[in-house]
């Protein structure tokens, strides 16, 4: 397998969107650090918590179109999806607000949809989870890891 030269830009972006995706993967157990227990309710179908200033979420709750452009170079939407800035597609709520409109990345979220189909709040009550190869945990490995571990904590405390 031979790589493929990136520029700086290109690297330093990259590297800043992974590096903060690590950091924020830590939230779940962040909030479930000391006695409290994990509540799959209060937690994403993936098990992850999203931050207050996602530029998506901010960018669609203050129909900010800088932030959402903001928030899909970050994400790398059109690479990912082929899919150039389109305002109507680049909007989030969270993915628990199930009456609110979908954005291209719900829209795509097989986790999301797949919770969604066993009716459960969130992937750490999924028998399967372990075994699970979805996209997100395929491109996330280590956030996998810290959800399975967050699932193995859940069950010790039900």
């Amino acid at each position: 397998m031979t790589s493929r030269p990136i520029d700086r830009r290109t690297f330093i972006s990259t590297g800043a969107t992974m590096c903060g995706l690590c950091i924020c993967a830590q939230f779940p157990f962040a909030a479930h650090a000391g006695d409290e227990p994990i509540d799959p309710k209060k937690l994403n179908f993936c098990g992850y918590t999203c931050p207050k200033d996602c530029k998506f979420l901010k960018g669609t709750l203050d129909n900010n179109v800088e932030l959402k452009q903001e928030a899909w170079k970050l994400w790398h939407i059109e690479e990912r999806f082929g899919l150039e800035f389109d305002e109507e597609q680049a909007i989030c709520y969270g993915c628990n607000e199930l009456d609110k409109p979908e954005g291209i990345v719900l829209k795509n979220c097989t986790v999301r949809d797949c919770a969604r189909e066993k009716e459960l709040d969130c992937c750490i009550e999924c028998d399967e989870l372990p075994a699970c190869d979805k996209d997100l945990w395929r491109r996330f490995p280590k956030f996998k890891e810290q959800v399975v571990e967050m699932q193995t904590l859940y069950r010790q405390q039900t």
